[in-house]
């Protein structure tokens, strides 16, 4: 098959939530919330399993993400940083510790955005760090077969991030280039947790389970959350978003790789 098919590949997943207003602790955000259809839609560029392999080349610009939504998480070309997407503006926190403003021209490998409108709210039952907020937050949702993009903003008693300095050519692995991270834990800190819970049918596809980014409200601190101290009564924001896009590289290290291995073992040592 050509690959230039692959480009705009749809996939489209489908739930009716009906019944009380509240599930297991989480509370129904009135429809009127949501503005068009087409905000349902998650925009991804390439695989998980792509990246793991250590296809680090960027084949979509910013400003194209940007076209798809104004909120999401990433890396960027050369797997320079951690991308985190707020109210339409694409940050990079980058190995050095400090978070910037990328421009539209520079290139991801990896990203997932959509249009953030909040579906439900949860509010946590009791301090969790990021194990137990996973486990704990992941048995209250309506379902675990739907794509939920989640935000929370609040002040954090201690954020572990990390990111991971621009690799080189011939690229390693994301388990090779993650060793060689930078990890950064700030106490006290004010920001927005921005980040995704997908279903583990689509494994090797993304990151199974809660994948998430932070970036502070000043804006000076952020990138892949290792761990985080979410206190009680915090509130979780989430929005169903039930359409899948994926644009796949057509050319490069991508067309000649094996997909079909079982990283998930990998992965899951990396993200956390």
């Amino acid at each position: 098959m050509d690959t230039k098919f692959f480009l705009g590949i749809l996939l489209a997943f489908a739930i009716v939530f009906a019944g009380a207003a509240v599930y297991s602790g989480i509370t129904k955000v009135p429809s009127a919330a949501k503005v068009t259809p087409d905000r349902d839609v998650l925009y991804q560029v390439s695989t998980i399993d792509a990246l793991m392999q250590g296809v680090f080349d960027g084949v979509r610009p910013v400003g194209e993400i940007r076209k798809h939504g104004d909120f999401g998480i990433g890396t960027f070309d050369a797997l320079d940083g951690e991308m985190i997407v707020l109210d339409g503006v694409v940050y990079q926190a980058k190995a050095d510790g400090h978070i910037y403003t990328a421009s539209d021209n520079q290139t991801t490998p990896f990203a997932t955005v959509t249009y953030f409108d909040d579906d439900l709210s949860a509010t946590t039952d009791r301090t969790m760090n990021m194990t137990e907020f996973s486990s704990v937050m992941a048995s209250r949702l309506p379902t675990g077969n739907m794509i939920y993009a989640i935000r929370i903003h609040g002040t954090f008693p201690s954020v572990t991030v990390r990111a991971i300095p621009a690799q080189h050519k011939p690229y390693p692995t994301l388990t090779a280039a993650s060793a060689n991270q930078s990890v950064y834990t700030y106490s006290s800190s004010t920001g927005t947790i921005v980040g995704f819970y997908t279903p583990v049918f689509l494994k090797g596809v993304n990151v199974a389970g809660y994948h998430l980014h932070f970036v502070s409200d000043d804006r000076k601190t952020g990138g892949h959350i290792l761990d985080i101290t979410i206190p009680e009564n915090t509130s979780v924001e989430y929005d169903i978003t039930p359409v899948f896009e994926m644009a796949l590289p057509t050319s490069g290290d991508f067309t000649g790789l094996d997909l079909s291995k079982d990283l998930s073992g990998e992965l899951a040592k990396v993200e956390r």
